[in-house]
């Protein structure tokens, strides 16, 4: 038998996200109401008067667990169009998992190449095509705290440019983003204001295709590698990112 885990948060108010979204939850009663607008009866032809139940959300696609598709990052990627996320293929999104624990660095810090290649030699493990790799820094277990958006960390954008050659086309994080904190960004680049410095790791998407996932959970639950991965993104037309029920599959 295959063990499942689940690497997603949920989409819920409570969790202390940046990105505005809202949920209203709709009861049996009103699924009454609508359900008698919607097919042409009275609340009073249900059972008990009770309906449907359901939600109306708010959201951005890029609220809760999801993936971002090229062109979140760009207009173009390697010259051509951007992708957006209905457009890639699905294969990219189910493929054998790989976590580079980075719980020894602390919230900001910004993942270099040689960081990676060491956690690799560390665990033994030679990146191929395809492969999922996963940054770990434990950030989803402050979720529901006010910093949440503020304490992971990051991956640089010659990090990021290097695992795509590895081939690479799908990344993800258990942190609010891919790139270091936004709050760190921002002062580093008030210090000395530069190209390169705000959403450098994402704008590597302008060279080099690929598809990150943000806010990942429970990787600290998982092997090093010896697991599939499942990321596959809602479909959204013309969508810059789509949310996604993250699973690692454990045989």
């Amino acid at each position: 038998m295959s063990k499942i885990i689940d690497l997603s948060v949920s989409i819920e108010e409570e969790l202390k996200d940046p990105l505005p979204f809202s949920i209203r939850y709709e009861t049996h009663e009103e699924g009454a109401e609508f359900g008698a607008k919607l097919v042409g009866v009275t609340p009073d032809d249900f059972p008990e008067r009770k309906g449907l139940a359901g939600e109306f959300l708010t959201l951005t696609s890029h609220a809760g667990t999801h993936v971002d598709a090229p062109w979140h990052y760009w207009p173009t990627a390697e010259g051509k169009p951007a992708r957006t996320i209905d457009e890639l293929p699905l294969e990219w999104f189910f493929s054998d998992g790989v976590v580079l624990d980075f719980t020894d660095k602390p919230a900001g810090y910004a993942v270099s190449i040689s960081d990676i290649q060491e956690k690799l030699q560390k665990i033994e493990y030679q990146l191929k095509q395809f492969d999922i790799v996963m940054i770990r820094c434990d950030a989803d277990k402050k979720r529901y705290e006010p910093n949440y958006s503020e304490i992971h960390v990051g991956v640089s954008a010659e990090a990021t440019l290097w695992l795509i050659e590895q081939g690479i086309k799908v990344m993800g994080t258990d942190g609010w983003g891919w790139d270091t904190p936004l709050a760190i960004q921002a002062a580093d680049y008030k210090e000395n204001p530069r190209p390169g410095v705000l959403w450098a790791a994402h704008y590597a998407g302008k060279e080099k295709e690929y598809c990150q996932i943000e806010k990942l959970a429970n990787l600290d639950q998982l092997p090093p590698y010896g697991f599939k991965v499942s990321v596959f993104p809602v479909k959204i037309k013309g969508g810059s990112g789509g949310w996604t029920r993250a699973v690692a599959i454990i045989d």
